[in-house]
């Protein structure tokens, strides 16, 4: 069984993943990294170079491909677009939205050009959040609420969570 975080870019989920893996004694996936390895640069090279419709693909490919047990699974903001990815995740593991608010992200996110975030030109970063929040509450299995919380707080209540599961 996995844990799999998905959430905003900014939302916390490789933080509070690697801390989470740490305390529950599972080993730490960042999907964001494994795109990154496998294509031999970085996200945003991708989607400048390649266009969005290109890395979404890349990204349900290389998420849907993995094989992992035992894992706090860190996914890209975006992988709620795909359902292939999002069964293929569903299918080994609990599901947990960290949800933080709009304000809260354009605070931590600062220079969103930069972060590989999948957007497509005439959009806003709220447009995004506005678009990504009800797929994140869709695909979860349960939201935990990491705004105005500090990392310690938010890590207890996903340990609260997975040990009542």
């Amino acid at each position: 069984m996995n844990i799999v975080l998905v959430g905003m870019s900014g939302a916390g989920k490789s933080t509070l993943g690697v801390l989470l893996a740490k305390a529950i004694g599972m080993d730490f996936v960042d999907t964001d990294i494994i795109i990154q390895q496998r294509e031999g640069r970085l996200l945003q090279e991708i989607i400048d170079r390649d266009g969005m419709e290109e890395f979404m693909w890349i990204e349900e490919e290389a998420v849907s491909e993995l094989q992992l047990t035992n894992c706090v699974i860190s996914t890209g903001g975006s992988v709620i677009y795909s359902e292939v990815a999002m069964a293929a995740l569903r299918q080994r593991g609990q599901v947990l939205y960290l949800h933080v608010t709009f304000e809260e992200i354009a605070k931590r996110l600062g220079n969103i050009s930069t972060r590989g975030i999948v957007m497509r030109k005439d959009n806003s970063l709220q447009d995004v959040y506005e678009e990504r929040v009800p797929l994140y509450k869709k695909y979860s299995d349960t939201t935990i609420d990491c705004s105005s919380k500090d990392i310690e707080q938010c890590v207890g209540e996903m340990m609260e969570l997975i040990h009542k599961t």
